[in-house]
């Protein structure tokens, strides 16, 4: 397929980092911010989130439900003088101007940085916050639970491997532990571009370079532009949010790059589907083209409560492979069939969120009522578990 032309993306009003900010960022030792301390109870409580809202106590996620801080609600004056201290200069240009701000934060606790993806945002008019949990530790697949098909994916020396999931389903842990895989097994040169940044990967035998759009570089299309100059053999480009990040990855992949990225779907093949949103009609037919021919694997999960002792959750996954028949589904704008090629394409390592789902409870690290309840068809797992696998009909 030939290569489409990328279209400019928008260009932010909001300036990057100017070289003294950006060189005062990296020379300051970091002070001890009042905030900190609610952050340092999210990692002792071993949260996942931490919510902060004028009017409520701060809330810790942890192992998935919402505890509220035993303290009293915090008012507006202690909600500012909280958060604006946070902010550098461009952040606080940002926050001021757009009523919201994306940002990474590191706090130190018994000797140990804790990294945070943060957002602060404003809520009827009103600062708030909502800070990720980034984990020092990348775990390994079989640390996540996750299937080892996932490492044949990691061995490609070009193509596209997207993560589907809702907010919170583990895509950006699961790609990290990729691109650990990786960096633990190949001499290559990763690139990574986020926004903010979140895993900082320690270099074993790959060369890694992570540039974080609006303090490395002004924009996302300004940093692809850069990548194909900086010489990476692996790309990850974030969340597919838009026309211009999806063609300008796919055209990475075109030109001999592994690329790695994310988007919000619920399914592997409804995630077809939600790329032919992005683009108008009359683009679909190249667009099925160029996923048929340039993608390797679609990879979509969700995140259970586990019952297995020191394990809070764990990920259920389903796998579509670029197989000859997957590609043809997609080509011939088949989509509702390709759960069907999946359920076939056990043998090429495949699944669908009923195998997983059964898998899990045959490995114990969750109950069936929690699998019943997320189960896409609860029948088909019903007989699963007894033994009775259904066959597909056939796709062809």
């Amino acid at each position: 397929m030939s290569a489409t032309k990328v279209r400019p993306a928008p260009t932010s009003n909001i300036p990057p980092a100017t070289s003294d900010e950006l060189a005062a960022s990296l020379l300051q030792v970091k002070r001890e911010l009042e905030v900190d301390k609610l952050f340092k109870a999210c990692v002792k409580l071993e949260g996942s989130d931490l919510h902060l809202k004028v009017g409520t106590a701060p809330i810790v996620r942890v192992k998935g439900d919402l505890k509220p801080l035993n303290r009293p609600p915090i008012d507006i004056e202690e909600m500012v003088r909280l958060l604006i201290p946070m902010l550098d200069d461009r952040n606080r240009r940002i926050f001021e101007e757009e009523g919201g701000a994306d940002f990474s934060y590191t706090i130190n606790v018994d000797g140990e940085n804790w990294r945070f993806r943060v957002n602060m945002l404003k809520q009827l008019g009103k600062p708030g916050l909502v800070a990720r949990r980034i984990n020092n530790f990348i775990p390994n697949f079989k640390g996540l639970f996750l299937p080892p098909v996932l490492e044949e994916l990691c061995k490609y020396d070009q193509g596209m491997v997207l993560l589907a999931g809702v907010t919170g389903s583990g895509k950006s842990t699961t790609i990290a532990s990729m691109l650990n895989w990786i960096n633990a097994e190949y001499s290559k040169h990763i690139l990574t571009l986020e926004d903010p940044i979140e895993f900082v990967y320690t270099e074993k035998k790959c060369l890694i370079n992570q540039r974080e759009v609006g303090t490395d570089v002004k924009n996302f299309e300004i940093a692809m532009k850069h990548a194909v100059r900086e010489d990476p053999d692996i790309i990850l480009v974030g969340e597919m949010r838009d026309q211009e990040t999806f063609m300008t990855a796919i055209h990475a992949a075109e030109t001999g790059h592994l690329v790695f990225g994310t988007i919000h779907a619920s399914t592997a093949p409804s995630t077809v589907g939600r790329i032919l949103d992005l683009f108008p009609e009359e683009m679909h037919n190249a667009i099925r083209n160029a996923m048929a021919f340039n993608m390797k694997g679609i990879v979509a999960q969700k995140l259970l409560p586990s019952i297995k002792q020191g394990v809070s959750r764990v990920p259920t996954c389903e796998i579509m492979l670029f197989t000859p028949i997957v590609r043809k589904l997609i080509l011939e704008s088949k989509d509702q069939k390709l759960s069907d090629a999946i359920r076939i394409g056990v043998q090429d390592g495949m699944q669908d969120f009923t195998m997983s789902l059964k898998q899990l409870i045959d490995d114990g690290l969750i109950d069936r009522p929690t699998a019943f309840e997320v189960a896409p068809n609860p029948d088909a797992l019903k007989m699963l578990l007894k033994g009775i696998n259904v066959s597909a009909p056939g796709i062809i």
